[in-house]
């Protein structure tokens, strides 16, 4: 009888905590601030506990899009602007804060790194554009990294936006 109590508890005990998580979880939704390791799907989607978060007033290259270097040769950017994002953030938690919902469904949100913006710092290094269609926040950004000439601004590009309109072969 005593094994049985034991094991009763214990399970309580875990179901408590799975409770606790789901309930934490719940309460970060409510206030729309998501905090934790990200995971980096692409140059500016992340998953944060679970939830898939679209970086606010940027867009970064495709995954299957090119760009031309300053040779003239041909690079995955896409590729790269998820790698320089998932170099910059690492195993560090990040903090967003939700501006809204996009119309798949993934949170829209302001993400910063130990207080620095991400969307800036991926602007600024010329591995994703200030999206002026739906914020002009980053346009200081993208100007510096124009002028000096950083990341995608060393050759030509394609604006993702325009790229993701044009038929695929």
């Amino acid at each position: 009888m005593r094994q049985f109590t034991t094991k009763r508890i214990l399970s309580l005990a875990a179901l408590g905590g799975v409770v606790a998580l789901g309930m934490a979880a719940a309460a970060m939704a409510s206030t729309g601030v998501v905090q934790g390791r990200a995971s980096v799907i692409d140059g500016d989607t992340l998953e944060v506990q679970g939830e898939r978060i679209r970086l606010y007033g940027i867009d970064a290259p495709e995954a299957g899009q090119s760009c031309l270097d300053a040779r003239g040769r041909s690079y995955r950017c896409g590729q790269r602007a998820a790698f320089a994002l998932s170099d910059k953030v690492g195993a560090r938690p990040v903090l967003c804060q939700s501006t809204g919902r996009d119309r798949y469904g993934r949170m829209v949100a302001r993400c910063s790194l130990a207080g620095e913006d991400l969307q800036a710092w991926m602007v600024r290094n010329g591995h994703a554009l200030a999206f002026v269609r739906y914020s002009k926040t980053y346009r200081t950004q993208e100007a510096e990294a124009k002028a000096s000439g950083a990341g995608m601004w060393t050759g030509s590009f394609e604006a993702p936006w325009e790229w993701r309109r044009r038929p695929k072969s």
